[in-house]
């Protein structure tokens, strides 16, 4: 039986990781609090009079930043508070909406990120969406068993959390999800249709703990299984809780 394994959200684009234990989602929306913010550097080309959705090299990422993949987070949907923590740096907490709280948050990340390559300049969001890899509401599946098949593949244990996934499943054969392309999934309460294969980047070769690349797991794939491709983006069809432990299934 496939069920859920965990639930993640990424609140700020590349910029921490925060484990839920439930989450309700909503037709053609990401998953709440997922890549709502994002941090524009000097090269962004952002309107913030018009704000809009953006591709990622409109950010800073962990493809050019790695160190940043060391971050972890804490939303409070309540007061908005943002918690962030690394362990080179320590924590901080701020509100990303608040103009008055920005630099200090960028104050504190600055320190991450190497003079010589590209800074941070601000935090943005889309008014209506998450700041995904994709240009439309996606949200991710992954599956334990393809993690595992990865990690067998390095021959050392990989964390789950390089791959920055927001749904992890248990109980499916490895790669299986590569083979629900264009089928829709039931998981809890929730129906989701498969899109396409995630195609990864450097970020995942940086450890989630130290922020370093120390695992070059982009060349485990390609030697692997020939392709660079880990999970799958899915849209939201059906809304709906998803808690851990519920079942999933192809419908």
């Amino acid at each position: 039986m496939v069920n859920v394994a965990a639930l993640w959200r990424h609140p700020i684009k590349s910029h921490g990781r925060e484990a839920l234990t439930q989450v309700m989602l909503s037709p053609g929306q990401t998953m709440p609090w997922d890549r709502t913010w994002a941090i524009t550097h000097e090269r962004s080309k952002f309107d913030h009079d018009a704000p809009k959705w953006e591709s990622c090299r409109n950010f800073m990422i962990g493809a050019s930043t790695p160190s940043l993949a060391g971050i972890w987070a804490q939303f409070d949907e309540v007061s908005g508070l943002m918690t962030l923590r690394h362990d080179a740096i320590g924590e901080i907490s701020f509100d990303p909406d608040n103009a008055a709280d920005v630099p200090r948050f960028l104050e504190w990340v600055s320190s991450l990120c190497p003079p010589e390559k590209l800074r941070p300049t601000g935090i943005v969001k889309a008014p209506d969406r998450g700041m995904t890899d994709t240009d439309y509401p996606t949200i991710s599946v992954m599956t334990a068993a393809s993690h595992e098949a990865v990690a067998a593949r390095l021959g050392k244990p990989l964390e789950k959390e390089r791959w920055r996934g927001n749904i992890w499943l248990d109980g499916t054969a490895p790669w299986e999800e590569l083979h629900w392309l264009g089928r829709h999934v039931q998981i809890g309460d929730a129906v989701l249709e498969i899109i396409a294969p995630v195609e990864r980047c450097k970020h995942t070769m940086a450890n989630p703990q130290t922020g370093e690349r120390d695992i070059d797991t982009l060349a485990a794939l390609r030697d692997g299984w020939n392709h660079q491709d880990f999970g799958v983006y899915a849209k939201v069809i059906k809304g709906g809780k998803i808690a851990l432990n519920d079942n999933a299934k192809v419908i």
